[in-house]
């Protein structure tokens, strides 16, 4: 049984095995990032806060790009899809950050909400064919290749070191804050 917050977050499972748990926390993570974008416009999205130039629409769009990145073309070693084979990454380092500011509200949220439903197909795939110990098909430059419990355990720390600019730029749009 799922115990969904008082957000809308669905609560880690506090027994289960090594997979469940860390897939549990990886949702977790997820919701949280949905619930600080929850209900904002294109502006919302768009606000800055301090002297950064990040925004929410910004860590949607990195988020989903990181999503495609890992799981698609690292973990399954498929080819990068559009828009993320069209950029020049060493040029433009940030350019999932600002190239939001051009993107509806609406085709951020759908976007991710995609590449989080593929992520979740290619990791039930993975695990099936080899579970936690599955290796990445893309290798780093040193040859090594990440397992997927690698994977999902940097994918956790991204979203949590990225939720935590969220609730800041969430309480500087319009005072919401939690967690």
């Amino acid at each position: 049984m799922t115990i969904i917050d008082d957000q809308g977050r669905p609560e880690p499972p506090v027994a289960a095995g090594e997979a469940a748990t860390l897939l549990g926390f990886l949702d977790y993570q997820r919701a949280t990032l949905e619930w600080k974008c929850a209900g904002l416009d294109a502006e919302g999205l768009n606000a800055k806060t301090a002297a950064s130039t990040v925004t929410l629409g910004g860590l949607l769009k990195h988020m989903t790009c990181v999503e495609d990145s890992w799981f698609s073309h690292s973990l399954h070693g498929q080819d990068r899809q559009p828009p993320w084979n069209t950029v020049d990454w060493e040029a433009h380092p940030d350019w999932d950050f600002h190239s939001a500011a051009g993107d509806s509200a609406a085709e951020l949220r759908a976007r991710w909400q995609d590449a989080v439903g593929r992520s979740r197909s290619l990791v039930a795939q993975a695990l099936a064919g080899g579970g936690l110990d599955s290796l990445a098909r893309r290798t780093w430059p040193d040859g090594q290749a990440p397992s997927l419990r690698w994977i999902l355990c940097h994918m956790i720390e991204e979203y949590a070191r990225h939720n935590g600019h969220a609730d800041l730029l969430r309480e500087s749009v319009d005072g919401s804050t939690g967690e």
